[in-house]
């Protein structure tokens, strides 16, 4: 019996992960079109999805329930274990998911996401987007997918998710994303996680810095290669 590596050829193909991204409140898959045109250049399977409530599902009303579901059937149409990214809601959802179903994934980059959402600053969020979701009608908007949003969400602690997750975290924020006050947090929540903060980019740091977005998902994809690659002749 000989043990040789892999060639080359075969060894790429083996690691060309695929990918399943989760967008934010009031957008779509169609946010992601930077980081897919770059994933799918370097022979990456790209999975961008729209929630209930958003993109092509905009008829339905948002559920976390509903959102877990819809990441599961990307992560099942794979053919190995993807690499998940969520950004802000998408990543909430994408964290909610990952602790159901941790065996599933390789990973999970969470981007735009590092508060932790329960408590009375959420409340009166809510009562503010029922108030502009009722003043659109009949008139007509999405604002009711943010009260749906709050009101599945309310309750939920990413940190308590964090502490039970075992598959590697990446964590990205802009540094001019309100939405990091918690950073500190989770590293603590989650030791190993890789915190990567992009100067002068929001919330929507994907968008803002899409070529140091796509170098993070890069090298996480990079880090999810197996070290070693052997064929048994």
């Amino acid at each position: 019996m000989t043990v040789r590596s892999a060639p080359r050829a075969q060894e790429h193909a083996i690691h060309r992960r695929p990918i399943v991204l989760v967008h934010g409140t009031r957008t779509s898959s169609a946010i992601w079109r930077r980081q897919v045109d770059a994933l799918e250049h370097s022979g990456h399977r790209t999975i961008a999805i729209d929630l209930p409530g958003h993109g092509t599902r905009t008829h339905e009303r948002f559920s976390l329930p509903g959102a877990i579901e819809a990441i599961d059937r990307a992560v099942e149409s794979c053919t190995e274990p993807p690499l998940l990214v969520g950004l802000s809601l998408g990543g909430y959802a994408s964290l909610a998911y990952t602790r159901e179903h941790e065996t599933k994934i390789a990973g999970v980059v969470l981007a735009g996401c590092s508060t932790e959402i329960k408590g009375k600053p959420v409340s009166a969020y809510r009562r503010v987007a029922d108030l502009v979701a009722r003043t659109l009608r009949p008139g007509g908007g999405t604002w009711h997918v943010v009260t749906d949003m709050l009101e599945s969400l309310d309750g939920y602690s990413p940190l308590d998710d964090l502490r039970r997750t075992d598959v590697p975290v990446w964590l990205v924020n802009g540094s001019r994303d309100p939405l990091r006050l918690d950073e500190r947090r989770y590293l603590v929540a989650r030791p190993g996680a890789r915190l990567t903060v992009v100067p002068r980019a929001g919330h929507d740091v994907n968008a803002h810095a899409p070529v140091a977005f796509n170098r993070v998902l890069l090298n996480a994809l990079h880090d999810l290669r197996p070290r070693d690659s052997l064929v048994v002749a």
